[in-house]
């Protein structure tokens, strides 16, 4: 039975026409669940309404 991140490769990899290996499928799910685990604490850190985007200094 196929898993929800397996699925997501496949149907991914058929958009884009981008062919992946099976070899390739560990890493690029490995590389997916890090992802998606980053992205939960980003999504889950609270922010006060009054904060503001910090200031872009460049040189």
């Amino acid at each position: 039975m196929a898993e929800p991140l397996d699925d997501y490769i496949d149907a991914v990899g058929r958009a884009l026409s981008l062919p992946i290996e099976d070899s390739w499928r560990p890493a690029v799910r490995a590389n997916l669940e890090v992802s998606l685990k980053m992205a939960k604490l980003v999504d889950e850190f609270s922010l006060a309404d009054e904060a503001e985007p910090a200031s872009v200094f460049t040189a």
